[in-house]
């Protein structure tokens, strides 16, 4: 059986190899890192992730025989100009979301950001009757708002969510089979509202990965000597290499966890066969984090409705190849599309806020110090009065005496603590809590996301 994978597949696909049925505690030392497996990584040494942009032979036992690639990255910019590359890149765009969604009624998740603001321009175009809806944390900026003006300048319906607190753990077992724990679980905020995107009718259109492809894949003058450690600071949370750094040891693997890491990046980037670096690094964020870890959670869309995913279109990605990179850099092919919208443009950025893209370059001081100032006036003010505002999921998820009881009844499981040792768990829940719960939000999550993983996979097979 031939299996041929797109250039950016929506879902991951394993296959069995030819070796012991082991865990492969390098890998998972990675994905506690980072939280994302690299390549082929997954949590066992016979199982693999197929590579995007090949044909694999699998036999009927499920085991992978070959792989070929039947595409190759590459930078291939044409001689044309900014306006020719807009209207091929609307064309496309325009003409990928047709084909995709066909007449079906659509389902569009609205953010304050650009790549969706493209879609509900195009959509505002087309025939399809078009239901939008967002939702902004309980207690956080309501960043709905942004995406109620846009639903109503293209003469969308539309619906706001409030992320609630706690919403997780009365959907962890069933998130943990959605994206079989290959990624932590209080970033899919789409499981709060599952039962309500389960009710609406028609098809998701996506816009995910948008913001990778139409911006610069490094800041602007690195050199090739800033490569190596600009993407380890990208990739790796600095709690996540101390507790990766710890379970290597714990475990006793041979050699150290930085060295390793290092030299699995460097053979990766060995591979991509560009000289520019900005598009070399664009191309090692979709290989990487785009297939291994925004994929991952698509599946919770998928188990909704059927998705649609305008930027990982095959089209998209050789389009991209071809495209000089300062047409691509800061947002300029996407800021001009929707310029073209007069009414869209003027809706505030929310990466810009309260600019819109009419002004956004006024984002500077002394220009926003104001808002800025007005800003952290009102959180403060949250704060005294004992309801600070909500920035990040996990303080829905982990803060509190609730949460704090499920919290512990995961990552405490005693099974668990055979695998990763109870002084350790103890260690980073406590940092957690009594040191910076920012800093150490992430090496928890990752934690509770292995402890799922362990009850529900690992002793499962064992």
């Amino acid at each position: 059986m031939e299996i041929k994978l797109p250039i950016l597949p929506s879902k991951q696909s394993f296959a069995k190899i030819k070796a012991p049925h082991e865990l492969d505690l390098k890998a998972i030392c990675v994905f506690m890192a980072t939280g994302f497996f690299l390549d082929q990584d997954t949590f066992w040494k016979d199982e693999v992730c197929l590579l995007p942009g090949h044909i694999h032979t699998i036999d009927n036992e499920g085991y992978l025989i070959k792989s070929t690639a039947w595409f190759q990255w590459h930078y291939s910019p044409r001689e044309i100009t900014f306006e020719k590359a807009l209207e091929e890149y609307i064309e496309l765009l325009t003409t990928i979301t047709k084909e995709q969604v066909g007449d079906s009624s659509v389902i569009l998740p609205l953010s304050g950001g650009l790549d969706s603001r493209s879609q509900a321009l195009v959509f505002k175009g087309l025939k399809n009757k078009v239901h939008s809806y967002s939702y902004s944390f309980q207690g956080g900026y309501p960043e709905h708002n942004i995406s109620k003006q846009i639903a109503e300048e293209c003469g969308f319906s539309f619906e706001s969510f409030s992320i609630p607190k706690s919403y997780l753990w009365e959907c962890i077992e069933e998130l943990s089979q959605i994206n079989k724990c290959y990624s932590e679980f209080t970033h899919p905020r789409q499981m709060a509202v599952l039962k309500n995107l389960r009710q609406m009718k028609g098809e998701f259109s996506l816009g995910h990965w948008g913001d990778v492809f139409f911006d610069r894949g490094v800041p602007e003058g690195t050199q090739e000597k800033d490569v190596m450690p600009l993407l380890f600071k990208k990739m790796v949370k600095k709690d996540g290499l101390e507790l990766a750094e710890q379970l290597w040891k714990t475990w006793e693997i041979e050699g150290d966890f930085k060295s390793y890491f290092i030299s699995r990046l460097e053979k990766i980037l060995s591979k991509i066969n560009i000289d520019n670096l900005s598009a070399k690094l664009r191309v090692f964020k979709t290989t990487q984090w785009a297939h291994r870890w925004t994929s991952t959670n698509l599946s919770v869309f998928e188990n909704a409705h059927p998705i649609h995913l305008p930027f990982y279109d095959d089209r998209m990605c050789k389009f991209i190849c071809t495209i000089p990179e300062d047409y691509l850099a800061d947002r300029r092919l996407q800021i001009a599309h929707i310029k073209q919208d007069n009414a869209l443009a003027k809706i505030t950025w929310h990466e810009n806020k309260p600019f819109n893209l009419l002004n956004y370059k006024y984002n500077k001081i002394p220009y926003n110090l104001p808002y800025r100032i007005l800003g952290k006036l009102k959180r403060e003010f949250k704060s005294i009065i004992g309801k600070p505002e909500i920035q990040r999921n996990f303080e829905l998820q982990f803060l509190g005496a609730d949460n704090d009881t499920q919290l512990k009844k995961y990552v405490f499981e005693n099974s668990f603590l055979s695998f990763v040792p109870k002084h350790i768990v103890n260690e980073y829940y406590n940092k957690f809590k009594t040191k910076d719960m920012v800093y150490y939000s992430h090496s928890l999550s990752m934690l509770l996301t292995l402890s799922v993983w362990y009850q529900q996979y690992y002793l499962k097979q064992s």
